[in-house]
């Protein structure tokens, strides 16, 4: 039986004209240097925070207009932050982001789709397949792969993990945050409240959540397939322009 290649990622040899990246110079202060090595993920949370502060102020607003139509004072702010109407909002999304991550993550272990950037090549063997125990540079290497056993198989599978769990968290305060607005509106229609149980196993909660998952699936389905055919100079996410279409490689 033939051993499989290992994919090795050697970016292409560019033409002597281009230059690859953005070099920092040497005589970069460390705020730049800074900006420089941790940019993405600076933007990223910025924009959370931004959309956040979005999120927390319009439905404020929204949830004090529902008030105010129902004959009930306006609360503050701080008071909104309180209440199910924001956290079941904010979990509720919060649930399928990290599902979608954690399903990703898996799937892409074991399924392949050809000519996409986020899948592995089919029939070749991955560096990521490798196992860390054979590491010929196991000085180098993060203290679990030093380690081994059990905190190795615990580090080897800690991505899909810490994304499972938080899943299962968001998943959590979505039921006991949704319970207290969803007894809210039984409230306004004369209705007893429910059990945090019994809202978790109600067709609102899972009405609340199907309609997020479906749309973080569709969104992954549609950057896996996409990626075939179309492309995006300088992202990681794209193959490079020139790639053929069903070449896999990045």
């Amino acid at each position: 039986m033939a051993t499989a290649a290992v994919r090795k990622r050697v970016p292409a040899r560019p033409a002597p004209t281009q230059r690859i990246g953005d070099r920092l110079p040497e005589s970069a202060g460390p705020a730049r240097r800074f900006w420089h090595y941790h940019g993405l993920s600076i933007v990223l949370l910025a924009l959370f925070l931004l959309c956040m502060v979005g999120q927390i102020v319009s439905g404020w607003y929204a949830y004090n207009e529902d008030e105010r139509a129902h004959g009930q004072p306006e609360i503050t702010l701080p008071a909104y932050l309180a209440t199910g109407h924001f956290g079941e909002a904010t979990f509720e999304n919060w649930e399928s982001e990290f599902l979608q991550m954690a399903f990703y993550i898996l799937l892409t272990v074991y399924l392949y789709q050809i000519g996409s950037s986020e899948s592995k090549r089919p029939d070749m063997l991955e560096l990521v397949d490798l196992d860390p125990r054979q590491s010929p540079q196991k000085d180098r290497a993060p203290w679990p792969v030093r380690r081994g056993g059990l905190v190795l198989r615990l580090y080897e599978n800690s991505l899909s993990l810490a994304f499972a769990a938080l899943f299962i968290a968001s998943l959590a305060l979505h039921a006991t945050t949704g319970v207290v607005h969803y007894n809210e509106e039984r409230a306004a229609h004369g209705e007893p409240p429910v059990a945090t149980l019994r809202y978790a196993a109600s067709s609102q909660f899972w009405f609340e959540s199907f309609q997020n998952w479906q749309s973080e699936f569709l969104s992954l389905a549609a950057m896996v397939t996409f990626t075939i055919f179309l492309r995006q100079r300088g992202s990681p996410e794209s193959k490079p322009v020139d790639a053929p279409l069903w070449d896999t490689a990045d």
